[in-house]
């Protein structure tokens, strides 16, 4: 097997990793215990499952070392395409690496406050609910704008895809339209948040381009082709 296989095996394997983190991590710490807009509810279901909730936010920043290992691997698969673009990419993938794990002190927040310490019985319960809501609100506004970046990464990653030679075509094509639609499902967060219409395109758009792109550099490879030549940057 050449480096460029070796390189696209590691690379569809961090990605595969990561997508199983990133799933476990908000099915386990935040989508079952979670209920936007009720805060007693919300508070009572991570009171009692605090372990859990805290292995979800411990998952989800292993979810993003693994997401800036896996554009760091593609890094080194598309350099010899264009090394400036291919670091566009890694560089906006880190951007957006940071943003969410600096989000993840406001779900490590909520957690504390509703954790019983004995500093925190000055506060009413319902005041407490109220700002670990709020946290957890912070948090989910925080991981949207690590979505900006997310969606922005894609764009150079497609590229460089679509010009490399020895990875499909298409699929460089599938992860630019991505790069848009999710650039879009990101804003409509802000500026639109009761629309959810372009969420419906962008995750199975979503799932196509990435989870297409990690079975390709898996099963497949890089096709034993050398890389194309070294565009100017």
């Amino acid at each position: 097997m050449n480096s460029v296989n070796k390189s696209a095996r590691m690379a569809g394997l961090l990605y595969l990793i990561y997508m199983v983190f990133h799933i476990s991590a908000d099915v386990i710490g935040r989508s079952r215990l979670i209920v936007f807009g009720d805060a007693a509810t919300t508070a009572r279901n991570i009171a009692a499952s605090a372990s859990q909730f805290r292995i979800g936010v411990v998952g989800d920043l292993v979810a993003a070392a693994l997401f800036l290992l896996t554009a760091w691997a593609l890094y080194v698969l598309l350099k010899p395409v264009n090394e400036n673009i291919a670091l566009l990419f890694l560089l906006l993938n880190l951007g957006g690496v940071a943003i969410q794990c600096s989000s993840d002190l406001f779900l490590i927040a909520g957690q504390l406050l509703l954790s019983g310490a004995d500093y925190l019985k000055v506060f009413p319960a319902d005041q407490l609910s109220a700002l670990a809501m709020l946290s957890l609100v912070l948090h989910k506004n925080g991981f949207a704008i690590a979505q900006i970046f997310y969606g922005a990464w894609l764009f150079p990653l497609g590229y460089l895809v679509f010009k490399s030679g020895f990875l499909p075509r298409i699929l460089g094509i599938v992860l630019m339209l991505h790069c848009a639609f999710w650039l879009m499902t990101a804003l409509q967060f802000f500026l639109f948040p009761g629309l959810a219409a372009i969420t419906y395109i962008s995750w199975p758009l979503g799932f196509i381009a990435e989870f297409g792109l990690t079975l390709w550099l898996l099963i497949m490879g890089a096709k034993g082709q050398k890389p194309a030549a070294n565009e100017a940057g």
